[in-house]
C-alpha cells in the first residue's frame, strides 16, 4: 500500500486516503448562499476519489466575506443548502469539511474577474472592514481596528457557524488563519500593532486564533476533526516566520485542533516568492516538528509521485492540492493508477478504469 492511499483517522473520521482538496473560492454565491455551481463543483471531487474535500473559505458573518459573492454560514438558509451539498458528497463516497473564515481588512473586495479591482465602494454593495489595527491592506480602503466587543462578536460568529456546520453534517471544520485574512492579520506583526492583550508577543497575537479554536472544539464536540490553516511566513522582513508558525501550530493542537494545514503568504500585496513544485512543503515539515504536530502540505503539488514523496519524506501527514483538482477532478483515481494502489471506483466509472 502506498502512503498516499493509506487511510488517515482523525477522531471519529477515517479518510480513505491522504490526497485532499484544498478550499478554493468560487466567488459564485448569492447573499452567502451556495448555488448549483458549488454543488456540482464539490461533488465531482468525491466521484474522483478525494480523501477529504474542504469547501471554500466561508464567512462567519456578512462583513467577513472577501467579496459580495463569497459563501457564508451565518443563516439557516445557507446551512440547509450546504447540507444538500454534504449529502451529495457523501452519496459519492466522499467526505467534506468546511473552512470557516473572516477576511478582516481584505474583505469587501471585487471578485477576481470583475472589471473593477480593490475595495467595493459602499454605494455598490461594499462595507466597512475591520482588522486588529487600523492598517489597511495595500490598495484597499481604510479599515477600522476592532475593540474588545468587536473581537467577541467575531468569536460568536465562528461559534454560530460551527453549530450550523455540525448541523449540516460536515465531516470536519477548518479554521482559516492564513492568507492575510483576519486571524492571520492578528498573528502578523506587520498588520497587528495593538498594545493590549491581543498584540505584541506571539502568545498575545495568537490569542484570538486560540480562543476560536477553543470555541470551535467545544461546539464541534469530541468526535469531529478540527483543522487550522496557517500561513507559515509573510515573506517580509519583520513579519510572521515559520518558527512562530510551528509554535502556534503546537498551541492549536493543545487547544483541540487535530491537524495544521500549512500554506504561506497573504499579508503583503507583492511578496517575492520563488514558485516551484512543492515550494511550501518545507514549511509543513517545520510545523510538523518530527511528527508532534500533524500537518497537511500544499503548494504546486501536481503528480502522484510528488505527493507520495511528500509523505515519505516525513514533511506531512496529508497532501492538499488545488489547481490540479481543477484541471483533473479525478486526480485521486489517476494517482492511484500511477502508484499501483487499489482503490474503489464509482460503479458508473468502471468502464473507464485503467487496466
Amino acid at each position: 500500500m502506498t502512503l498516499l492511499f493509506s487511510p488517515l483517522t482523525l477522531r471519529s473520521r477515517t479518510f480513505r486516503n491522504r490526497l485532499w482538496v484544498s478550499p478554493m473560492c468560487m466567488y459564485s454565491a448569492v447573499e452567502g448562499v451556495p448555488q448549483s455551481w458549488h454543488r456540482t463543483h464539490l461533488a465531482q471531487f468525491a466521484s474522483g476519489g478525494a480523501g477529504l474535500i474542504i469547501a471554500e473559505a466561508t464567512a462567519v458573518t456578512p462583513e467577513g466575506r472577501i467579496s459580495p459573492r463569497d459563501t457564508g454560514l451565518w443563516t439557516d438558509q445557507q446551512r440547509d443548502v450546504w447540507a444538500e451539498i454534504v449529502s451529495d458528497v457523501h452519496a459519492r463516497g466522499g467526505m467534506i469539511g468546511i473552512q470557516l473564515a473572516h477576511a478582516g481588512r481584505k474583505a469587501s473586495t471585487w471578485w477576481p474577474w470583475a472589471e473593477e479591482q480593490g475595495s467595493v465602494p459602499a454605494d455598490q454593495g461594499g462595507w466597512q472592514t475591520v482588522a486588529p489595527s487600523a492598517v489597511p491592506f495595500e490598495g484597499f480602503a481604510p479599515t477600522e481596528a476592532l475593540d474588545a466587543a468587536g473581537i467577541d462578536r467575531i468569536v460568536a460568529g465562528f461559534a454560530d457557524a460551527t453549530r450550523r456546520a455540525v448541523d449540516a453534517g460536515f465531516d470536519a471544520v477548518e479554521v482559516h488563519g492564513a492568507h492575510g485574512y483576519l486571524l492571520h492579520q492578528f498573528l502578523s506583526p506587520l498588520s497587528n500593532i495593538r498594545s493590549d492583550e491581543y498584540g505584541g508577543p506571539l502568545q498575545n497575537r495568537a490569542r484570538l486564533l486560540l480562543r476560536i479554536v477553543d470555541t470551535v472544539r467545544e461546539i464541534a464536540g469530541p468526535d469531529l476533526p478540527v483543522l487550522v490553516r496557517l500561513s507559515a511566513t509573510d515573506y517580509a522582513e519583520g513579519g510572521f516566520v515559520p518558527e512562530e508558525a510551528a509554535e502556534v501550530g503546537r498551541w492549536a493542537i493543545e487547544h483541540g485542533a487535530d491537524l495544521v494545514d500549512v500554506s504561506s503568504g497573504g499579508t503583503i500585496a507583492h511578496p517575492k516568492v520563488q514558485l516551484r513544485p512543492g515550494y511550501q512543503v518545507p514549511f509543513a515539515e517545520i510545523v510538523r516538528a518530527g511528527g508532534r504536530v500533524p500537518t497537511g502540505a500544499v503548494g504546486l503539488i501536481t503528480s502522484a509521485a510528488q505527493a507520495e514523496q511528500v509523505l515519505a519524506s516525513g514533511a506531512a501527514d496529508a497532501v492538499f492540492a488545488g489547481r490540479e483538482w481543477l484541471r483533473d477532478p479525478h486526480f485521486a483515481l489517476r494517482a492511484a493508477h500511477e502508484l499501483g494502489a487499489e482503490v474503489t471506483w464509482p460503479p458508473q466509472y468502471l468502464r473507464a478504469r485503467w487496466r
